[in-house]
């Protein structure tokens, strides 16, 4: 009886460890690249959350009180700027210091297509929540220069 019940665990613990094994062994290493027709991440949610120019633009229309005639004219502004966005992502002939140029002159030219749809009290809103996302990521950038230390 007691030798059926080791046989049994043991065959237990074998199934286990050939499993896992198994499962080692089709994980693909770090120096492979993955397949062709292996599924891929959306471009949205390769790091950059799920950006949808519709949420953004309705969350502006919000924040700024727009009309739904601003909403929908903001709304491609928004989304061409995503698509540059990912094209300048994936450039792999730009170094650092241009991408970061590139990306900075890219958010100027939207930022600036949207504010001409904007009246003066909403362009005062947009400049003061430009403001507060240039601090909060400045503030994420630099969290130990923040902080006192011990």
């Amino acid at each position: 009886m007691i030798v059926l019940r080791n046989a049994g665990k043991a065959t237990l613990i074998l199934g286990a460890l050939l499993s896992a094994g198994l499962v080692l062994a089709q994980a693909p290493t770090a120096n492979q690249t993955p397949s062709a027709n292996a599924p891929q991440a959306a471009p949205a949610q390769q790091g950059h959350r799920n950006f949808d120019p519709n949420q953004q633009a309705a969350h502006m229309g919000k924040r700024l009180g727009l009309s739904d005639d601003q909403v929908a004219q903001i709304t491609p502004i928004l989304a061409d700027r995503f698509q540059q966005m990912q094209t300048l992502r994936a450039d792999t002939s730009l170094n650092e210091q241009d991408r970061h140029a590139k990306v900075h002159a890219l958010m100027q030219d939207s930022n600036t297509k949207i504010e001409s749809v904007l009246n003066d009290t909403q362009k005062q809103q947009f400049e003061k929540m430009q403001a507060e996302r240039r601090s909060h990521q400045h503030n994420r950038r630099e969290p130990a220069a923040s902080q006192p230390q011990a």
